[in-house]
């Protein structure tokens, strides 16, 4: 990627002549099964800007309670696109059908606002890397369709669920209006994503792309990374998988651990501890000071996630250090 990036052939992105850019737009609207795709700086940008392109000011949008877009984007649709967030239940990841039809509003009541987008998230991040089906996504779309409601696909890491699925990842975006991908995630780059759909969309995303800053202008340095990321990623995706389910069965043949296998469907592994009167916090900072970074989702839960950049080895050390720092803070007593 580092030689790819020195050598890209560059343009100005803000002017469609950053000739770097314009081919990896191409090959990730193909790869999504979209007409066109507009290159931005972030995941969470590609859903904003996917957001302001589908809603005015005054809309709705519905998510799941549970969603990224919800949690951790910094309510930029309210607060950058005037538009108001409804959440439905999504705990486990998925989206009830029935539930998006209870929240969608009646148009003709002009107390309401106007549902214009139902978000929907492939794979779900704080459901554990859940991986959601091309008919789960279907029943969803068809909810939204019927009710003249465009729907957004939060796809940062849908080509990990197209693997678990063994299914092309056009085939999952396929009823959505438009899809966000990230690169940087288990593509592997070091930055950059993509928002794909119909032409009259993406231009409208470009449009706000410009408004919120992410205009580029040589562009074609990061994107040469992503272009690799695009064309390498998804066939290594599968390595990533199988540490993170060697990950959890160490964490869970400790005793220490509560793991759910079953759960385990990708890269992202979430677990807790089984001891109630353990220090999440302390031990965040023992795993930290041995070389292990994970995150906390409050609560006691942790995430754990594999990539490109971690052996099997590296996983099973990881495992080891994060053992032998549990039954430390629990006195070596194994529970």
């Amino acid at each position: 990627m580092r030689k790819a990036m020195a050598a890209a052939r560059v343009g100005d992105d803000v002017y469609g002549e950053d000739p770097t850019v314009l081919e990896l737009e191409a090959e990730t609207a193909s790869a999504l099964g979209k007409e066109a795709a507009v290159f931005v700086p972030s995941g969470t940008m590609g859903n904003l800007i996917s957001a302001l392109a589908h809603c005015q000011r005054g809309d709705e949008v519905i998510i799941g309670d549970e969603a990224h877009m919800f949690y951790y984007e910094v309510a930029g649709v309210s607060a950058l696109g005037g538009v108001q967030v409804r959440t439905v239940p999504n705990r486990d990841g998925a989206i009830d059908p029935a539930d998006v039809e209870r929240a969608i509003r009646d148009r003709k009541n002009i107390h309401f606002p106007v549902t214009r987008l139902v978000c929907f998230e492939n794979t779900h991040n704080r459901g554990g890397g859940r991986v959601l089906t091309v008919e789960q996504t279907r029943a969803v779309a068809d909810v939204a369709h019927a009710h003249d409601v465009a729907m957004h696909l939060d796809g940062a890491r849908l080509f990990n669920a197209a693997v678990a699925l063994q299914v092309p990842a056009l085939a999952l975006a396929a009823e959505a209006d438009s899809v966000s991908i990230c690169f940087s995630k288990g593509l592997g780059a070091p930055i950059g994503s993509a928002v794909a759909g119909r032409r009259d969309f993406v231009e409208r995303a470009r449009k706000v792309r410009k408004m919120v800053g992410g205009g580029m202008r040589q562009a074609g340095v990061i994107a040469a990374a992503a272009l690799i990321a695009l064309r390498d990623g998804p066939r290594r995706l599968q390595d990533d998988h199988d540490n993170a389910k060697a990950f959890a069965g160490e964490l869970l043949g400790s005793g220490l651990f509560d793991v759910d296998l079953s759960s385990v469907q990708t890269n992202i592994i979430s677990f807790s501890l089984k001891s109630a009167g353990s220090d999440p916090d302390a031990l965040l900072a023992a795993w930290r000071a041995a070389g292990v970074a994970v995150n906390s989702l409050g609560g006691g839960r942790f995430r754990a996630v594999t990539h490109l950049d971690v052996s099997r080895e590296q996983v099973l050390a990881a495992a080891a250090h994060m053992i032998e720092a549990g039954r430390k803070q629990q006195g070596g007593v194994r529970v």
